[in-house]
């Protein structure tokens, strides 16, 4: 049975990594990538995939499982006193190693039902490269001038997308099928982390994924700031509290 944690083990066939010091760095992201980038992109074999992982497993010292944070983390101030964020979501980065990518906010990690679900325009090997330079800025934006003009700004179902300011195409928002379902709940034990849920565990879950392969997964809290009603943005939360906007997405409607 799995159980919530924010080291990397294994459970079920599900390969999580630490996201609380080492992702927030982003060192131990850009060390998972180096097997993550070339079984994306097709470049070895399944077998070679697995010894390459493998290998990373048993080089990899962040082994021991602690109990997870709480999902609400405090914000140390200038004036030393401690506060609460309040606006905290889940988010989650997801996509087949040879598929596109999405993006999922839910109240909580055990929520099957995202509030928000987009496929972003870009195949999941391209964002583990840009994930790899260490920085990560998402932005989706949407015309005033279209017949979504006067609806929520998260509402909108169709955004051209920059990924680090490069235009790579529109996101388009989605409701989430059973399938995306079934693999939000395997994830359901991890509260943040990085790490791959293989091809047979989630076909064994009942999703089809035989063309697929495996998912590749990054999981964490996020701070949700809302500007405007033209302007929101959601960043990765450290693990003091603050967000330092090494990993954000954007979301503006412009004129």
């Amino acid at each position: 049975m799995s159980t919530r944690t924010s080291q990397m083990h294994i459970v079920d066939g599900i390969t999580s990594v630490d996201c609380q010091n080492q992702v927030r760095s982003w060192s131990l992201l850009r060390s998972i990538m180096w097997f993550i980038i070339p079984s994306c992109t097709g470049n070895i074999s399944d077998q070679q995939f697995e010894t390459r992982k493998g290998e990373y497993y048993s080089n990899n010292k962040y082994l021991q499982p602690r109990r997870s944070r709480s999902v609400s983390p405090p914000i140390h101030t200038k004036a030393n006193t401690t506060t609460r964020i309040k606006n905290i979501s889940t988010g989650t980065i997801f996509g087949y190693r040879r598929g596109k990518v999405s993006f999922c906010i839910q109240p909580s990690p055990s929520s099957n039902t995202p509030t928000l679900l987009l496929e972003l325009a870009i195949p999941t090997a391209i964002l583990a490269k840009e994930m790899k330079s260490g920085l990560l800025r998402i932005a989706l934006e949407c015309n005033s001038e279209t017949r979504h003009s006067s609806s929520h700004l998260l509402s909108v179902p169709v955004w051209t997308m920059y990924c680090n300011g490069k235009k790579v195409g529109s996101a388009v928002k989605r409701v989430p099928t059973q399938a995306d379902k079934k693999v939000l709940s395997l994830m359901q034990g991890i509260d943040e982390g990085v790490g791959i849920i293989n091809r047979k565990t989630i076909m064994n879950s009942g999703c089809d994924s035989e063309n697929n392969g495996d998912l590749m997964y990054l999981r964490g809290n996020f701070e949700r700031v809302s500007g405007s009603s033209n302007s929101e943005s959601f960043h990765l939360i450290n693990q003091d509290g603050s967000n330092n906007q090494q990993l954000s997405i954007f979301f503006g409607r412009t004129r």
